[in-house]
């Protein structure tokens, strides 16, 4: 079967929908974490999809390495910031962690 630009766009679109429904919709900050990871791979797919298509076949991948990257950073800093808010209020529950805030 031969997949072509459309297809894998349509791919990257779901699972676009999908974490931005995760996002929106969780409460737990690890199901939100959940969310933005599968945002992030949804970029990954597009920047793979348009390197693969357009020509281009480093351009993406570099780039997408660097998605990469940053979506670890970010898993650690936000798991960091979970354990703090588990402790300090005994759950994880983004709408009780208010107080946080300024």
């Amino acid at each position: 079967m031969n997949l072509s630009l459309g297809h894998v766009l349509t791919l990257s679109a779901i699972v676009l929908c999908l974490g931005l429904y995760n996002v929106m919709t969780r409460r737990n900050a690890i199901g939100v974490l959940m969310g933005v990871e599968l945002i992030l791979n949804a970029a990954s797919i597009n920047l793979i999809a348009f390197s693969r298509f357009g020509g281009n076949l480093v351009s993406g991948q570099v780039f997408t390495l660097f998605v990469i990257v940053l979506a670890a950073a970010e898993a650690a800093v936000a798991l960091a910031i979970v354990v703090v808010i588990f402790k300090r209020f005994q759950n994880i529950d983004v709408e009780k962690a208010t107080i946080l805030k300024g």
